[in-house]
């Protein structure tokens, strides 16, 4: 996260599911030492409002059906390819905030394809 924060050179806001990790004391002690850290927990059993299961879901549909991987790089190399297709099409981000009802500030425009 601090490395984040130094790139962004600006404040993080996160969504935190139950995960018991990110519910322990230490956790709760980093957030509170870090002004620029926000933090937003959700819900038990509430994957419908975590954006992050949209992404989940269009990387399954991708790179990784029906894929065998034979090694811990392998899945890797296949996950940041998966990534880096939607980081590239903002829309798709948008649409798995849209999802969880959540608005984002700030709506990117869909790249237009040009007529052949």
């Amino acid at each position: 996260m601090v490395c984040a924060h130094l790139q962004l050179g600006g404040p993080i806001v996160l969504l935190w599911d139950s995960l018991n990790t990110h519910l322990t004391a230490g956790m709760r002690r980093y957030v509170d030492e870090h002004e620029w850290l926000t933090v937003f927990q959700l819900p038990a059993c509430a994957p419908e409002l975590n954006p992050v299961e949209g992404i989940w879901s269009l990387l399954r549909r991708g790179p990784l059906t029906n894929t065998a991987f034979v090694d811990a790089g392998h899945l890797t190399r296949a996950l940041r390819r998966g990534l880096r297709r939607i980081q590239y099409r903002p829309d798709l981000i948008n649409d798995c905030l849209t999802e969880t009802g959540l608005a984002p500030a700030v709506r990117h425009p869909t790249p237009s394809r040009k007529a052949q």
